[in-house]
């Protein structure tokens, strides 16, 4: 009996603890446009959930008074979201059809969020989007080999604006999600308009930037080198493919500087997660490494990585987020910029910047690339 006391009180204690720090949030209509006579389906989408339009736990269902709502236990913090109405093409819009900013709150307590809506992007016709790559960008292949992955996939080049007047060789900068680099038409988000940013400088300062399109729905697993809920991590393998094949095409076809103080890799999100790990598996390819935004939530694993490979590194690296991205961004990257440090990298070669009000999104990466890249060619 004593011990079925205990167990029952262990028990109790377990469900008190779990539920700490956890909030009840109401999400719930306020004005929305009419459902032109179809049955509406509302969703959030939001990094609660890994921006999933469509996903059924987070449909919000219509109550007596003809609103949609949805209880949601989450933890303090702050989040981004949108509503959809199931699709990306059904996303909310403002009251002419334009695209919105992510919604953000901040979660202390529990609360009611009441979301008016002005529009569904699917009620306006689609705006025709246009090509902005500069003249500098191009494609090295729409459908090179990924031998490591067993797939193919579009790389983008940009060259500088005095190479082929020039004999002389280039830094490069590898990059991740190369549709959303440069060209607006073919970005999902908008782009971070890099040929533009490195358009406006001195052509002394110019570099090579070569750009891989990320995978579609294999992009988690591809940016990430553990298994985690989303599948089988081939971040390995992607890496393997960046340096065993892209890199010595890259080197043999163009005038490169090849040594690894004028190699860098940058991304963001799951780019600045995969980034952090080639840097780091790779420290003799990749001197330099630019960490945007990095989505470390997801692969726990990588902190102990990096405290054993951090003992044969001389790399640099660069880090920057916003305090207005998720709860545990800025801890996270906090926390990676500790154990490089304990390792003996220096401050110089290891900066951290948190933006205040810095979203999760091309145009925030934009205005942080700058700054970077004047870190860089120090």
């Amino acid at each position: 009996m004593r011990k079925k006391i205990i167990f029952c009180a262990f028990l109790l204690f377990s469900q008190i603890f779990l539920s700490f720090g956890q909030i009840k949030v109401t999400f719930k209509t306020g004005k929305i446009p009419p459902p032109n006579g179809v049955a509406l389906h509302l969703f959030l989408a939001g990094d609660f959930n890994n921006w999933n339009s469509g996903d059924n736990a987070s449909e919000l269902l219509q109550n007596s008074a003809g609103y949609y709502q949805i209880l949601k236990v989450l933890h303090k913090g702050v989040y981004n979201f949108k509503i959809t109405k199931g699709s990306w093409q059904t996303v909310e819009c403002n009251a002419v059809g334009k695209a919105i900013d992510n919604r953000n709150i901040t979660i202390l307590h529990d609360t009611t969020i009441i979301m008016d809506v002005a529009g569904w992007q699917d009620n306006f016709k689609p705006e025709e989007k246009k090509h902005t790559a500069s003249a500098n960008v191009h494609i090295i292949n729409e459908k090179f080999d990924i031998p490591q992955l067993g797939r193919q996939r579009r790389v983008w080049i940009y060259l500088p604006a005095d190479y082929q007047s020039s004999n002389k060789k280039y830094p490069v900068i590898y990059m991740h999600d190369g549709q959303n680099l440069f060209d607006e038409y073919t970005s999902g988000y908008g782009e971070w308009g890099i040929d533009e940013i490195i358009d406006k400088l001195p052509m002394k300062d110019q570099c090579i930037i070569v750009g891989i399109d990320h995978g579609g729905e294999y992009r988690i697993t591809e940016y990430d080198p553990y298994n985690s809920k989303y599948g089988k991590g081939r971040g390995d393998d992607y890496v393997d493919f960046l340096v065993k094949t892209l890199k010595p095409f890259v080197d043999l076809q163009y005038r490169t500087e090849t040594d690894a103080r004028h190699t860098t890799i940058v991304g963001s999100s799951m780019g600045g997660l995969i980034s952090m790990y080639a840097a780091l598996k790779y420290p003799g390819v990749f001197g330099n490494a630019g960490i945007f935004s990095p989505a470390f939530w997801i692969a726990p694993d990588l902190y102990n990585y990096a405290k054993q490979q951090m003992k044969n590194s001389h790399s640099r690296f660069y880090f920057v987020c916003g305090d207005a991205e998720s709860e545990s961004m800025v801890t996270d990257m906090e926390k990676m910029v500790a154990i490089i440090k304990a390792n003996g990298i220096s401050e110089k070669n290891t900066t951290e910047l948190i933006i205040k009000g810095a979203k999760h999104n091309e145009k925030q990466w934009n205005s942080d690339f700058p700054e970077f890249y004047n870190w860089l060619i120090k």
